[in-house]
């Protein structure tokens, strides 16, 4: 017969009804729920930490970064080692330090692919897109003005234009011809695989669709070629 839940069993599927997950949120979500293990923290902890780790791992290295899906048992691995991500609310410093821990010890069966998945998988799932909605429009319409790319960046609220200029100044790491030349992913490829990760069309015409991805992937070459991003450094 069935098996009846445990207690505990019972208040894990209770709170993670009512509990936001890092994964689905808005970035306002998110730096709410860290804010109390990282008050100071600029940035959301997941971005930084997923990119840091893709960089640690080779990723820049790597052929076919962003381009490929996961690597066989990737998902599993990067579960038990990043397991925190799933649920803040269970979220402590004992645990970070275990996961720390845990990532180190298997840091050779982790592949920058895995580490790139799910940092994409990350940005695709916010609640809101990186670039809010309500700007998409300006951002097809400057798709291929440098100046005017730039001018819709600054007038992004300000925790979406830091999490947006964190995320071109990776990808500038990528764009550098001494990376291209490894990574088979030069600016326009690596525009093409992230530009869903940044802005959603809410149209459902095919045709629409279609145009507006040219001008999706237009806009992020735009920002990766011609956006300052130096001033992020150091910002976590």
């Amino acid at each position: 017969g069935l098996r009846k839940p445990t207690l505990e069993e019972i208040d894990h599927s209770r709170r993670a009804i009512i509990t936001p997950s890092l994964f689905g949120s808005s970035l306002e979500e998110v730096m709410e729920r860290q804010s109390e293990l990282f008050p100071d923290r600029k940035l959301p902890w997941v971005q930084v930490q997923l990119s840091q780790y893709v960089l640690a791992l080779g990723g820049a290295q790597t052929e076919g970064i962003f381009s490929s899906k996961w690597t066989s048992g990737g998902f599993q691995r990067i579960s038990l080692t990043l397991m925190f991500l799933v649920w803040l609310d269970s979220f402590s410093k004992e645990l970070l330090t275990c996961t720390h821990t845990a990532l180190s010890n298997t840091s050779n069966t982790l592949f920058p692919l895995d580490e790139a998945s799910l940092m994409k998988l990350w940005y695709r799932e916010l609640e809101e897109p990186l670039i809010p909605m309500d700007f998409y429009k300006q951002c097809i319409s400057n798709c291929d003005d440098p100046v005017a790319a730039i001018a819709v960046v600054q007038s992004l609220p300000e925790l979406n234009r830091l999490v947006l200029c964190y995320f071109i100044h990776f990808l500038q790491v990528f764009a550098q011809p001494s990376n291209v030349a490894i990574t088979k992913m030069d600016v326009n490829n690596l525009a093409m695989v992230m530009a869903p990760n940044c802005l959603r069309c809410q149209s459902d015409d095919p045709r629409i669709i279609f145009e507006n991805t040219r001008k999706e992937m237009s806009f992020l070459r735009m920002l990766i070629v011609h956006l300052d991003t130096g001033f992020i450094e150091g910002v976590v």
